[in-house]
C-alpha cells in the first residue's frame, strides 16, 4: 500500500449542501449501518453513493477501493464523525486523493439550515425561506422596517437569531402554522429569547402548559411599517388547528397541508378519518378561491427534486391545482381513501415530538437531536 502524508478533508455540512444546489457532482460513502442507511441518507441530483459499513472496513479498505470512482470527489459520511474520518485517513493512505469526511457526522448534516431569499414585499422588505437539506423542513423570516417574524422555526434558534442581527433587524414574532410532529419547534424559545410573541393556533393547543397568543383567522401580524399584511387562514387537515398565512397578498405559507408535488397527511394525531374531510375542504374549497398567482412556500419538502435552481422550494398555486396529484382527485371516498391508506411510516419518536412542543417534557439537547434522526414523513406519498 502507497505510504502518503496527505490528510483527508473535513467538509461542513454547508459546503454539501452547497453542493447538491450547485449540482456539483459527490460520491459519497456512508458506512453508517445499512439500516440507518436506508432511512436516511444524503441526497442529490448530482450525488451517487454506496453504503459500506465501518464494520466492514475495520480490517482495511482494499476491497472497496475498486468500487470507488476514480478523479471524483469522496465524501465518507457517518453519524457523528469519528468513524467517517477513520475511513477517511485509510483511504488516503492507500493512496486515494480528493477525499473529504462530514463534519460532525449526519448529526451535523441534520441541523444545517440554508438561507435563500425568495423575493421582496410591497412596499418594502424581504421574505427568506430556511432549508433544513438534511431533514426536509423549512422555515421562513418576514422582514421588514427593522422587524422580523420567524414562521415554523426549527429548535436551532440561534441561526434565525443570527441572521436577524446581521441584517439589523429585530425578532417580533414567532408563530407555528400546528403543532408539529416531526420536529421540535423553536419558536417559544425564540420568543422567549428576543422578547417576541409566540403565536399558536388555539385548537393546536389544548394541552400546552404555556402561554401563547392565538394565530387565528381575521386576525393580523404587523411588523416594520404595518403595510405588510400578515394574515392567518384556518387550515385544518394535516391538524385540527392548522393554520396557513398570507404574506403581502404574494405568498401562501401552507405549513404542512400543501407541498410542492403531495399533500399533508392527516394521521399524526390518530385521526386520519375524521380529518380527511377537513384536509379536502381546505384544499378543494378553502385553497381553490386563492388567487393562483400565490407563491406557495411549504414547512417541508419530501424530494430533492423540488428544489429549484436556487435551493428554494416554492410553486406557484395555480400551477399546483393543474399538477400536483393531491389536487385534482375528483371523488370524495377516492381522495378519503388515499389519504388515509397511501402513508408511509410515522416520523421517528413523534408521539415525544409532540409532547416537548406542547411543553409536557423537557427533553436535553441531544435527546432533541436523537428524536429527530430520520427523514420527513408529513407527506402521503412519500415512502
Amino acid at each position: 500500500m502507497t505510504k502518503t502524508t496527505e490528510q483527508p478533508i473535513n467538509m461542513t455540512a454547508q459546503k454539501v449542501t452547497r453542493a447538491i444546489i450547485d449540482r456539483q457532482p459527490l460520491f459519497i460513502l456512508d458506512v453508517r449501518n445499512t439500516a440507518d442507511y436506508e432511512d436516511w441518507k444524503i441526497e442529490g441530483g448530482s450525488i451517487e453513493d454506496m453504503n459500506v459499513p465501518y464494520f466492514d472496513l475495520l480490517d482495511g479498505v482494499d476491497k472497496v477501493l475498486p468500487l470507488l470512482p476514480a478523479n471524483r470527489k469522496v465524501l465518507v459520511v457517518c453519524a457523528k464523525e469519528g468513524s467517517s474520518q477513520f475511513v477517511a485517513e485509510q483511504l488516503v493512505e492507500a493512496g486515494r486523493t480528493d477525499i473529504h469526511y462530514l463534519q460532525g457526522g449526519m448529526k451535523a448534516w441534520s441541523e444545517h439550515l440554508e438561507p435563500v431569499k425568495i423575493g421582496g414585499l410591497h412596499n418594502g422588505g424581504e421574505l427568506y425561506q430556511f432549508v433544513r437539506m438534511g431533514k426536509g423542513c423549512l422555515s421562513y423570516m418576514i422582514l421588514s422596517e427593522g422587524e422580523a417574524v420567524v414562521v415554523d422555526p426549527l429548535r436551532m434558534t440561534k441561526v434565525f437569531e443570527d441572521f436577524a442581527q446581521q441584517r439589523g433587524v429585530r425578532i417580533r414574532h414567532a408563530l407555528d402554522t400546528h403543532l408539529h410532529a416531526d420536529h421540535i419547534s423553536g419558536g417559544r424559545m425564540l420568543a422567549e429569547n428576543n422578547g417576541a410573541i409566540y403565536w399558536l393556533p388555539p385548537k393546536d393547543a389544548e394541552e400546552v402548559t404555556f402561554a401563547y397568543e392565538a394565530l387565528e383567522e381575521g386576525k393580523e401580524i404587523k411588523i416594520g411599517n404595518a403595510r405588510i399584511k400578515i394574515q392567518p387562514i384556518y387550515s385544518p387537515g394535516h391538524t385540527i388547528g392548522s393554520t396557513s398565512i398570507i404574506v403581502d397578498d404574494q405568498y401562501l405559507l401552507s405549513g404542512d397541508i400543501l407541498f410542492v408535488e403531495s399533500i399533508g397527511r392527516p394521521d399524526l394525531a390518530g385521526s386520519a378519518g375524521d380529518w380527511a374531510e377537513d384536509l379536502r375542504s381546505t384544499l378543494y374549497d378553502k385553497y381553490s378561491i386563492l388567487s393562483e398567482d400565490l407563491i406557495v412556500l411549504p414547512a417541508h419538502f419530501g424530494k430533492i427534486n423540488e428544489l429549484g435552481k436556487d435551493g428554494s422550494v416554492s410553486a406557484r398555486l395555480g400551477d399546483l391545482f393543474a399538477n400536483n396529484p393531491g389536487l385534482n382527485i375528483d371523488n370524495q371516498d377516492t381522495f378519503r381513501q388515499a389519504v388515509t391508506t397511501n402513508l408511509p411510516a410515522q416520523p421517528n419518536a413523534y408521539q415525544e415530538i409532540r409532547k416537548t412542543n406542547m411543553g409536557i417534557i423537557q427533553p436535553d439537547d441531544e435527546e432533541k437531536r436523537e428524536m429527530e434522526i430520520g427523514p420527513n414523513r408529513c407527506a402521503i406519498h412519500d415512502k
